[in-house]
């Protein structure tokens, strides 16, 4: 598998942090009002920035000069070079404000117009990435653009898209016009009117191509940079378990052992960041994000159900303390990011000096040294050490001649004292906007963490932010808001917050088996079916019909470091239409896979979540219902063993659901394995029910 262009072009840390002192400012623009903080870190440049609203465009229509839009994130590394360079200049800034609407855009606010001025880039010029900069008509249509520029390049870039307005008018719209039209046919998908048929064989041969593009040796893809890519191993760790091939699973498990011993997990404080910037998980840059936090607790919960690793389960515990730590809100929110970048260099808060960690550990430093590889290995730049770990617990202890137990021990106690010590560093800047797309993410992190452990505390974090979700960012029509910060939910919702909400929810579901989640999944699936559904494709469109229209209406088919919302929206469908016996969503799901089946040949790694869905149609699909005083307490035997091609409905008696119809008998506990709608003999045996699903 490829990377993507938006991967491969995005240089990913920060610097420059919005200043909240009450210091005289010599400029501020009309960003001051905005809460996100990539806006805010622009708020005291000379250009006379504005956000992206309905004002802004009218004020470039009537004044008909080009926009400028620009969009990056807060912990873009090279949005700060080009601020620095350019946008803080006062020459550059006149330029600027002189010839130019100029609009800032916080691409995690605003992903929709992101997709759209991306995509035309990268049909201009075949490369994308943050900082985005692309010049437009008045009326939004986009003429030129690219990534970062360097001050003089860019002041070329500016006179010469300026002169071609003045003097080149009509050609400027003829290119204008064209390139609009190639960015709205651009993964746009024609329904497929063909029988939906799929077969295993179409699965297996992705595989095998799939197959030749991995590392066998470090883990992951045969290449650099490595992003974890969660969706990926999850789809191959249930293939594998599916078919039964071992090699394959070697390698899902040879990955998550070696992003948990690399440089790219936070080993002192847990987390993950955002990719690593070599083939060995090494060097990664530092900025932590919460959708790869939220998805990588999920895989690993699912791949201990698995294996049993207990290496998963200290992933997914260390993980979880540094959400709560670090990305958690009083009320149960989660914060977006964490930079890469404080006092101005790349991971100043995560590396160490040799002379450092012997003064603190004293003694320690004799094992610690081997056990977090300060030698070669984990030599990174200036005499700074990334801490990673080569060899497991058990190999560690038995070259030391300890029991495993008192390594442990020893471990904790040195991360303690070393999170301790760190936390007296000036600390990395935090994105604490509320993306309701990413707090589904995390919140099914821990709804998932908590049916694989059975700690209370992560189906406690579940609950308070699926409520957060539910009253604080949903709208009186039953829409979802996108953001949230200090009190203000903002941005009407995009396909991606109703897609990972009622996955999430879902998974909520089968952890308590409390039906409202089903109801509120239903809900917003209901509001998306009508507000998003596009009936001449069969797919999803991002914004809703609500909202005000972009240049192009996208649609967003393919699977990154997110899946994308519409193999999301097709899997809950797939789910609430089994739950609730729907036929419709069932219906609307099979469509949507059907659209896109051909194309998954392209690559595995582009379409891995639609490729989950494909596991559900052509093996066995099993609705396992747990009915009975002690329906939870069987929920969670089941849940110790390892199922992909499942779902569980439960509760103490019939509550309406379906599923659940007929099967209740006073004072007794029945487990009930059906596929397509036909069941087997119940049982009142966990193990006998496990061996009815193949």
């Amino acid at each position: 598998m490829l990377l993507p262009l938006t991967l491969l072009f995005c240089a990913c840390s920060g610097q420059k942090k919005h200043d909240t002192s009450m210091q005289e400012h010599k400029h501020t623009n009309a960003l001051i009002s905005e809460t996100s903080p990539y806006l805010l870190q622009h708020a005291h440049n000379p250009v006379n920035w504005l956000a992206w609203n309905d004002e802004s465009l009218a004020k470039a229509k009537a004044e008909q000069k080009p926009i400028l839009i620009s969009i990056g994130y807060s912990a873009c590394h090279w949005c700060h070079v080009m601020e620095h360079e350019s946008f803080e200049d006062s020459t550059v800034a006149a330029y600027m404000n002189e010839n130019f609407i100029c609009i800032k855009v916080d691409r995690e606010e605003r992903p929709d117009v992101d997709q759209v001025y991306m995509n035309a880039v990268q049909l201009m010029t075949g490369r994308g990435g943050w900082p985005l900069n692309c010049f437009a008509l008045p009326d939004g249509r986009p003429l030129y653009g690219g990534t970062y520029f360097p001050k003089e390049q860019w002041m070329d870039v500016m006179s010469k898209v300026a002169s071609i307005w003045v003097n080149e008018r009509e050609k400027a719209l003829e290119y204008a016009t064209n390139l609009t039209k190639g960015v709205s046919e651009s993964e746009l998908i024609q329904k497929n009117t063909a029988e939906a048929k799929f077969s295993q064989s179409e699965i297996e041969s992705i595989v095998e191509k799939w197959k030749g593009q991995v590392d066998n040796k470090e883990g992951g893809p045969n290449r650099s940079p490595k992003f974890p890519l969660p969706n990926n191993y999850e789809f191959l760790l249930r293939y594998a378990t599916l078919n039964g091939d071992p090699t394959l699973l070697d390698h899902v498990n040879l990955t998550l052992e070696k992003m948990a011993f690399g440089g790219i997990y936070d080993q002192v404080g847990g987390g993950f960041a955002r990719y690593s910037t070599d083939a060995l998980w090494k060097a990664p840059h530092f900025e932590k994000m919460l959708y790869d936090n939220g998805q990588l607790v999920s895989l690993y919960a699912e791949a201990y159900q698995a294996t049993k690793n207990p290496l998963y389960k200290e992933i997914v515990e260390e993980t979880l303390e540094f959400v709560e730590r670090e990305l958690t809100s009083k009320e149960g929110a989660f914060f977006s990011a964490l930079d890469a970048d404080s006092e101005g260099e790349e991971g100043k808060f995560y590396v160490w000096k040799k002379e450092e960690l012997e003064a603190l550990l004293g003694d320690d430093f004799a094992w610690v040294k081997d056990y977090y590889n300060i030698n070669a290995k984990g030599l990174w730049e200036h005499g700074n050490y990334i801490l990673l770990r080569k060899d497991g617990d058990e190999e560690f202890a038995k070259k030391q001649g300890w029991e495993i137990a008192d390594l442990k021990k020893k471990v904790k106690d040195v991360n303690a004292l070393l999170l301790k010590e760190r936390s007296k560093r000036i600390r990395p800047g935090l994105d604490d906007k509320q993306l309701t797309s990413w707090n589904a993410l995390m919140l099914k992190g821990y709804a998932d963490a908590y049916r694989v452990f059975g700690e209370k505390a992560y189906l406690n974090a579940a609950i308070k932010n699926a409520d957060f979700i539910l009253k604080t960012q949903r709208q009186k029509d039953g829409a979802l808001w996108h953001s949230h910060k200090e009190n203000r939910s903002t941005i009407n919702g995009f396909l991606e917050d109703y897609c990972f909400t009622i996955e999430a929810l879902i998974s909520l579901y089968q952890a308590t088996f409390d039906r409202k989640w089903l109801d509120e999944a239903d809900k917003l699936a209901a509001y998306a079916v009508e507000h998003f559904h596009d009936s001449e494709s069969g797919m999803f469109f991002f914004n809703s019909n609500k909202d005000a229209k972009l240049i192009a209406r996208k649609m967003e088919l393919t699977d990154n470091v997110i899946p994308s919302s519409n193999s999301s929206i097709a899997k809950g469908l797939f789910y609430l239409g089994h739950y609730l016996d729907k036929k419709e969503y069932l219906d609307v799901s099979e469509q949507m896979l059907n659209n896109v089946a051909g194309t998954a040949q392209q690559g595995g790694g582009w379409y891995s979540n639609w490729l989950e869905l494909m596991l559900h149609h052509t093996n066995s699909f099993y609705e396992v219902a747990v009915i009975g005083k002690d329906a939870d307490q069987k929920r969670t035997e089941i849940e110790q063993h390892y199922h992909p091609n499942k779902i569980l409905v439960g509760g103490k008696k019939e509550n309406g659901l379906p599923l659940l119809e007929y099967k209740s008998v006073e004072g007794e506990t029945w487990i009930y394995v059906c596929v397509d709608k036909a069941c087997q003999m119940p049982t009142d045996d966990v193990s006998k029910a496990l061996e009815l699903i193949k």
